[in-house]
C-alpha cells in the first residue's frame, strides 16, 4: 500500500495549518483513487475541524462541525486570492477553473489527410497530402475531462441561444469530442493553452472519419468527398448549410424526427459541461 504523506510547513507569507476538512461518502468504489469525486447519487458529507496542537506541538485534529455554505464560501474567497488576473481574448466565452470556451471565424488554413482507405474517385486526397481548405465557424468547449469541438451557423460572436452544428472535422467523435490520438494533451484549462487545443484540431492527420459522422452532413457524397471537393477547387469558404444540428445520438431517423426544440445551443453544451 502507498503511503501517502502531507508536510506542512510555515511559510514567509505566515500561512499556518488552521483548519482540516474530512469529506465521508457511502459505499466507496473498490480500489478507487482516494482523491476521486464521488460518484453521481452517492450519499457525501463534509465536516471542518480546528487544528489543535498536542504536548510536544503536533498537530491534531480536533472536534468538528458539518461544513456548511458559509465556511465553503469563506475559504473560496481566500483561495480566489491566490489566482492571478488573467485578460481574456474577444474570442473567449467562458474561463473557469473547470471549463474554458472559446469561437474562430471562419478561415482557410492547411489541412493535413492520409486517408487509410480512400474511396474510389477522390481528385486530390487519395494519397497523403496537405492542402489549404476551408473552415467554417467553430466553438471549443475544454472541461477536465474532454474536449468539444463543434461548428457555428454564423460568422459572428455566439450568444447562449446560438444553435450548434456538428463539425466536419475528420478526428472528431460523433458526440463532438477530439480524437486525440497520440497528439499530447494541454495540462491547463487557461487561455494561454487555446493553441495547444487548436493544434490539436487543425494540425494532426485525418486518417477516416469517426463511426457515424457520415451522418452529420446532408448531401450526396458524404464528408470525405465534400472535402475532396473542397480541396480541388481551391474553395474559399466552407458550405455551412450542409452541416447538421448537433446530435450525439442522432440516426437516420432521429435526424428525421428532430424539431427545432430540440437543436443543441451554446447553453445546453455549457450547462452539460458544467455537470460532467
Amino acid at each position: 500500500m502507498s503511503d501517502h504523506r502531507t508536510q506542512f510547513e510555515a511559510t514567509a507569507g505566515g500561512l499556518a495549518l488552521t483548519n482540516a476538512i474530512l469529506l465521508y461518502r457511502s459505499q466507496p468504489i473498490r480500489n478507487a483513487s482516494p482523491y476521486a469525486t464521488a460518484r453521481a447519487g452517492a450519499a457525501a458529507f463534509a465536516s471542518i475541524h480546528a487544528i489543535e496542537h498536542d504536548d510536544e506541538g503536533k498537530p491534531i485534529i480536533g472536534a468538528g462541525t458539518s461544513l456548511s455554505r458559509a465556511h465553503l464560501r469563506q475559504w473560496t474567497e481566500a483561495l480566489g486570492r491566490t489566482v492571478l488576473p488573467e485578460f481574456l481574448p474577444d474570442n473567449v466565452l467562458v474561463a473557469h477553473p473547470d471549463m474554458l470556451a472559446w469561437w474562430i471565424p471562419t478561415q482557410v488554413r492547411p489541412a493535413y489527410f492520409a486517408l487509410t482507405d480512400p474511396p474510389a474517385g477522390l481528385q486530390v486526397l487519395a494519397a497523403r497530402t496537405t492542402m489549404p481548405v476551408p473552415y467554417p465557424p467553430h466553438l471549443f468547449i475544454a472541461t477536465r475531462s474532454g474536449f468539444g469541438v463543434y461548428a457555428l451557423p454564423a460568422n459572428e460572436r455566439p450568444g447562449i441561444d446560438t444553435p450548434v452544428l456538428h463539425s466536419p472535422v475528420l478526428n472528431v467523435y460523433l458526440d463532438g469530442q477530439l480524437c486525440w490520438g497520440n497528439i499530447p494533451k494541454p495540462k491547463t484549462l487557461t487561455t494561454a493553452s487555446i493553441p495547444e487545443f487548436e493544434r490539436g484540431v487543425f494540425d494532426s492527420w485525418s486518417t477516416h472519419p469517426n463511426p457515424g459522422q457520415e451522418l452529420t452532413i446532408t448531401g450526396k457524397g458524404g464528408l470525405v468527398r465534400l472535402w475532396d471537393d473542397l480541396a480541388a477547387r481551391k474553395a474559399k469558404r466552407f458550405p455551412v448549410r450542409r452541416l447538421r444540428p448537433f446530435d450525439p445520438g442522432r440516426t437516420r431517423q432521429a435526424s428525421r424526427r428532430a424539431t427545432r426544440t430540440d437543436q443543441m445551443t451554446l447553453g445546453k453544451l455549457l450547462a452539460r459541461g458544467a455537470n460532467q
